[in-house]
């Protein structure tokens, strides 16, 4: 089970318009529950961005994955990637 800091919830509560039409998530807990069950990852930076979507096997070539839909910037350092 993955654990999402305050921060992270908060970034998501507030960008989740940028991947989904509507919200699906109203408050902090349903943020979290949302995110656990779509196995969402937080990773370190930028280059950890990448290695993910390589690793799920998406191709990146020529395009900047930190403005992908899926990826949320936390403002720590810090990226969020949720799939919807």
């Amino acid at each position: 089970m993955h654990e999402y800091d305050e921060a992270v919830l908060r970034c998501f509560l507030e960008n989740q318009g940028q991947l989904f039409p509507e919200n699906v998530a109203e408050n902090m807990e349903e943020a979290e529950a949302f995110l656990e069950d779509c196995m969402a990852v937080v990773v370190d930076g930028a280059d950890e961005v990448e290695e993910y979507f390589e690793e799920a096997g998406i191709d990146t070539e020529g395009s900047n994955v930190l403005e992908a839909d899926e990826v949320f910037e936390v403002g720590d350092g810090r990226y969020l990637i949720v799939e919807g």
